[in-house]
């Protein structure tokens, strides 16, 4: 074990787990504010029951994911002190914005959401709502555009050793930005219709359940939700991509397994093992034509493989390195990603076709209810392999073409302090993704039913306006 080694375990151990719940918050919050719309619109007190329940994992999520937000911005300073003075002042903007507005919009607007249920009018009180969403869709635009810049730097110049932001424009204009930004929301829209839709699922394999119809109606909700984020997923991807056989040629090569210049057109890889050493194919399997159709959109066009990148590489930056990034772990978490991606398009597809009213196929066959259900934890694997990409792609880089890893690290941490807080960091997000998992568990085995009745059938503000002066408001 080595200081390198250690530090890269943490980054990608501390970002994988905070991710979890990132989109977690974003889908379902969005799910929430889209059933209390629907009970102000129909008056039907099952979206109102549908609103308290599954905004109540929706708080859940949030909570964790503040925590574990907390711990990721604490091990920047940590370990990677050197990247933090390079890119300090770069980075001070978007997430200074990030934290003094859109994090403290969405916090507000969650306190009000949460305690002002019997004091403000229905269609305000969903408004609050959808603030939050649009604020935690904000406060993740300016952390992917901080994580953009190192993707596809913009509006800098490097002064005494540092980067500096030169056009602030610039920065917020990076179309890395934009095309990370549509690839993460439209992912967290699909993660939180499949939530829905899959914990629904489960409570409807027990027979004996008295809210069938409550859960009937939330799964159903969940796969329309869950399908239109997966074909906004498709068509994000399929721009971010595109992107990066121009900006990033080596991260595209190695997604798909390519180590020489394709022949045109373009065969698609299905399958690939290759040699980490040689990048010489062990076994693949290729469809013909289908590697251009993906990236050009036309059965014609050859792609850069990672050997003509690399000398491009070599000889911008130096040729002391070689600029190769981890070809397997790319080439799987490219296509894992995507055979997810499209299983969840065709779940959500055949589940709504199949529950609906003439047909509740689905509902009476355990079998297919099972793999709705289990659909719940594809969204976590599918979002997990995309920053895998996203992340790994890059090497040796943190910031592309302008800083490397080995320069980021802290000089002053050691590999006992490292090992010690890796220790505790993993325990620490082991108890609380299993307070996490059990407190779920714990509102999925309530159910709707145990919400509180004097709510549910009370209006969410009198008809009468009362004088806050009165001394009957004090009663």
């Amino acid at each position: 074990m080595d200081i390198l080694s250690l530090a890269r375990f943490q980054f990608g151990m501390t970002t994988i787990f905070h991710f979890f719940f990132v989109p977690f918050s974003i889908g379902t919050g969005l799910v929430v504010a889209i059933m209390e719309t629907m009970w102000v619109r129909t008056k039907d007190k099952m979206y109102l029951r549908m609103t308290k329940f599954w905004g109540n994992i929706f708080l859940l999520s949030f909570a964790v994911g503040v925590v574990t937000g907390i711990i990721q911005e604490f091990q920047f300073g940590m370990n990677w002190s050197d990247y933090s003075r390079f890119m300090g002042d770069i980075f001070g903007a978007p997430l200074a914005i990030e934290a003094l507005l859109a994090f403290f919009m969405e916090s507000t607007f969650l306190g009000l959401w949460i305690f002002t249920w019997k004091m403000v009018k229905p269609w305000l009180h969903a408004t609050f709502m959808w603030l939050v969403t649009i604020a935690s869709m904000l406060s993740a635009f300016w952390i992917i555009t901080a994580n953009a810049f190192m993707q596809h730097p913009t509006g800098y110049a490097i002064k005494g050793g540092r980067a500096v932001m030169t056009s602030f424009p610039k920065l917020i204009a990076n179309s890395q930005a934009w095309y990370e930004f549509g690839h993460v929301i439209a992912g967290a829209i699909a993660m939180g219709g499949f939530l829905i839709a899959g914990m629904s699922a489960f409570k409807l394999l027990n027979d004996k359940l008295k809210e069938k119809e409550f859960f009937k109606r939330s799964l159903k909700l969940g796969l329309v939700i869950g399908l239109i984020g997966s074909i906004a997923v498709f068509a994000a991807g399929d721009q971010q991509m595109k992107a990066l056989i121009e900006d990033q040629p080596m991260k595209f090569a190695a997604t798909e397994g390519e180590k020489e210049n394709t022949p045109d057109p373009a065969p698609w890889k299905l399958v690939d093992f290759m040699d980490t050493k040689t990048h010489k194919d062990k076994f693949s399997i290729k469809i013909p034509y289908m590697l251009s159709i993906l990236s050009y959109h036309k059965p014609s066009g050859s792609i850069q493989g990672m050997d003509e990148a690399n000398k491009e590489l070599q000889a911008k930056y130096g040729d002391e390195n070689n600029y190769y990034p981890p070809v397997n772990t790319l080439f799987w978490s490219f296509h894992i990603m995507a055979l997810f991606g499209m299983a969840m398009l065709g779940v959500a597809v055949l589940g709504l076709f199949f529950a609906r009213k003439k047909s509740q196929l689905l509902f009476r066959q355990k079998w297919m209810l099972w793999i709705v259900g289990l659909f719940t934890f594809v969204p976590f694997m599918t979002n997990t392999s995309g920053w895998l990409v996203t992340e790994l792609g890059r090497y040796p880089w943190t910031v592309y073409g302008l800083f490397t890893i080995k320069d980021s690290v802290s000089p002053n941490v050691s590999v006992g302090s490292l090992l010690t807080s890796n220790i505790i960091y993993f325990l620490l997000f082991s108890i609380l993704g299993a307070i996490m998992v059990a407190l779920v568990v714990k509102e999925l085995k309530k159910g709707p039913e145990d919400e509180d009745s004097e709510l549910i059938n009370a209006p969410l503000s009198s008809d009468k306006e009362v004088d806050p002066f009165n001394k009957e408001a004090f009663e």
